[in-house]
């Protein structure tokens, strides 16, 4: 079974992972995200995605058949690309001009077999349908933080969940990663899915090296 390594420092990507039989190992990039600017939303998500893989996948010590995922998503809302919001102001801001209407959640996903250095990259779009939430609403959620670490300032998985009305794709990609895609990733570099499927005596095991 090939080693797994997830590039990222997200809680939800890794609970997702974990859900889906994966364990990774967690490697964060620390990848200066504000170098790459001026690029369309979806590739922007590629770009970023693939410099956090490349980040950790030429780290020294990893296994030959290990597999590194980078991931990163932004939120497309008129033609604009939109991540974590940088302060409250911006996430009240951001969520006044998201309310009652639709968005684009684009996850760029990289995948780099360590040894090889072969890559198979792709991004996936979901578009989520927000509700007419009151400033009420917003106040109090930002109040909560939960906005300001992640992509788009909502969640679907967290308090975020009952500001969503609909969601058209994969739910998972608005979490931060698409199982789906994923599974088609590890499949171009001649991996099975199934054999990243980790038994609940090994993630045991991985919990308490942890």
């Amino acid at each position: 079974m090939p080693s797994f390594v997830l590039a990222s420092a997200s809680p939800a990507r890794l609970a997702t992972l974990r859900s889906a039989g994966v364990e990774p190992v967690v490697i964060v990039s620390g990848v200066d995200e504000s170098q790459l600017d001026g690029l369309p939303p979806a590739e922007l998500a590629l770009q970023l995605a693939e410099l956090k893989c490349a980040a950790v996948a030429v780290l020294a010590g990893l296994p030959e058949d290990a597999l590194v995922l980078g991931c990163d998503s932004v939120l497309e809302l008129d033609g604009q690309a939109h991540g974590k919001p940088s302060d409250a102001a911006e996430a009240v801001s951001r969520w006044r001009a998201m309310r009652g209407r639709t968005g684009v959640l684009h996850t760029g996903h990289c995948l780099r077999e360590a040894g090889s250095g072969r890559v198979a990259a792709a991004t996936a779009s979901t578009t989520v349908h927000f509700a007419d939430v009151t400033d009420e609403e917003i106040d109090a959620y930002v109040a909560t933080g939960e906005p300001m670490h992640v992509a788009g300032a909502f969640t679907v998985d967290g308090l975020g969940g009952a500001f969503v009305t609909g969601i058209e794709g994969d739910h998972h990609n608005v979490v931060g990663v698409s199982l789906p895609l994923l599974r088609e990733l590890v499949a171009e570099l001649g991996a099975s899915w199934t054999d990243l499927w980790t038994s609940p005596e090994e993630a045991s095991a991985d919990a308490s090296l942890a």
